[in-house]
């Protein structure tokens, strides 16, 4: 199954599990995104990201030209429940 189909599977079953007024709010909030054009600046499938600094788990600065120099890198983006 690809990508897409396993997001388009999951949006469905949560969209599922909502109250109908709360899928509205999430059906709306989605189109109001799409309209706003803010996709059209997202990093796509290729682009490059820029070179960055952070901290690590201790402090310490991490380099992620430091990281590329050592092999691919991975990026995860976790958005907490805050």
């Amino acid at each position: 199954m690809k990508l897409q189909e396993k997001l388009d599977a999951l949006k469905a079953q949560s969209a599922a599990m909502m109250p109908p007024e709360a899928a509205a709010v999430a059906r709306r909030a989605t189109e109001e995104l799409l309209r706003s054009g803010i996709a059209e600046g997202a990093k796509k499938v290729g682009d490059e990201a820029p070179a960055f600094e952070l901290p690590d788990a201790h402090g310490t600065p991490v380099s992620s030209r430091d990281l590329v120099a050592r092999g691919p890198l991975v990026l995860t983006f976790y958005r907490g429940n805050w």
